[in-house]
């Protein structure tokens, strides 16, 4: 397993640690290594929890990669999109544990998630894409129309609106904050509760409830790699 990802698993939970410098910037190795992870998680039937380092999930896609070109910047776009949609689907429950900063691609991850739990604190979560000077892309638009509370998906979507952790809960990006010297035993509580459901059910049920969306989504990809490139 790449460095990139930290993998631990024990009693049946899998915990996906990003580690990709001081702002856990969403790379195409990252994302192969978060890839690879995934399936190791699918073989042990595990219960996924993605985390990152104290203060940060994620600043988003790495901007050396998304400013190279524009057939790099395509690429790595459609990659962090299919892992959104793999979150999606994925057949076993996914749990993000949130300790901080989720910022454009990192606000996506949550958005992705079956249980949100974030720490508490001045932090920051919101989609930035245009205060930074980037069209929202049509994955980007449909996952959050589909997650967040309407009034909150404009005001996050198109003024760049900065939610912190309660506001982000009211919001729809996140289920849950905790102290941050809980977040660990809160996600391994959530997780070792969504243990005891039959996965069978979830994974149907899932499919069911996100069948829109997880069309919707790969219209969405298709349309930003014609549009983009």
């Amino acid at each position: 397993m790449s460095e990139l990802i930290t993998y631990h698993a024990e009693d049946g939970i899998a915990t996906l640690t990003l580690n990709n410098g001081k702002v856990n910037a969403i790379s195409p190795d990252l994302i192969a290594a978060f890839n690879a992870a995934l399936d190791r998680a699918v073989q042990e039937r595990a219960v996924v929890i993605i985390t990152g380092q104290p203060g940060i999930l994620s600043g988003g896609y790495d901007l050396k990669v998304m400013t190279s070109g524009p057939k790099e910047a395509v690429g790595l776009v459609t990659l962090g999109s299919t892992l959104s949609r793999r979150l999606l689907s994925h057949p076993f429950p996914v749990v993000v544990a949130c300790p901080g900063n989720a910022v454009a691609k990192g606000a996506f991850l949550l958005l992705s998630g079956d249980y949100r739990i974030g720490v508490e604190g001045p932090y920051k979560i919101c989609l930035n894409e245009v205060q930074i000077g980037m069209t929202m892309h049509h994955a980007g638009i449909e996952l959050a129309r589909d997650r967040l509370r309407r009034s909150a998906f404009h005001r996050a979507v198109i003024n760049a609106e900065v939610f912190d952790p309660h506001a982000a809960v009211d919001a729809g990006f996140l289920d849950k904050v905790v102290p941050a010297e809980q977040l660990q035993e809160a996600a391994l509580a959530a997780a070792r509760e969504l243990k005891k459901i039959n996965m069978l059910a979830h994974k149907n049920t899932k499919l069911k409830v996100r069948k829109d969306l997880l069309e919707t989504l790969d219209n969405a990809i298709l349309l930003d790699q014609q549009q983009m490139g």
